[in-house]
């Protein structure tokens, strides 16, 4: 049987991490994060995270990479993922244009993770437009039950 247990504290560390990100996000409106320069900038790829008892889970909604140039690095608890989407038609001029809506050029994502992770064991594979990351929990950080003697 599994047991689950409610961790307030690691409830709170979560919350201060999504505001933290939040308020960088405010406070650096000109910060490049994905393809476009200035404040049209937009946060690319698009991820869920989930975690089980072992692992957390990321899958990235990346279409159109160069496969060769998808680098994914961890350190910790913090995931960085670059790479670069090339142009389809390479050929057509800016001007050409009527409505340019796909993005391309190099971006990186920076992604604090809910727990501290095995670097040496993380897993990465990248299938029909989405990239999908196993990050096994370091032993550290996986909740341990302790058993308490009645006296």
């Amino acid at each position: 049987m599994t047991t689950f247990f409610w961790e307030p504290m690691q409830g709170l560390e979560t919350i201060r991490r999504e505001m933290e990100q939040l308020l960088q996000q405010v406070a650096s409106p000109r910060r490049r994060s994905a393809f476009l320069p200035g404040t049209s900038a937009r946060t690319y790829p698009l991820i869920n995270i989930s975690e089980d008892q072992d692992n957390v889970i990321v899958k990235a909604l990346a279409p159109g990479l160069n496969p060769e140039s998808i680098e994914v690095t961890v350190l910790r608890d913090t995931l960085r993922i670059t790479g670069e989407k090339v142009a389809v038609t390479p050929d057509v001029k800016k001007e050409a244009f009527h409505r340019n809506e796909r993005s391309t050029g190099s971006f990186t994502r920076v992604i604090d993770l809910p727990a501290e992770v095995d670097s040496n064991k993380v897993s990465a594979e990248y299938k029909n437009g989405l990239l999908l990351l196993t990050l096994p929990k370091h032993p550290e950080s996986k909740p341990k039950q302790i058993t308490v003697k009645v006296a």
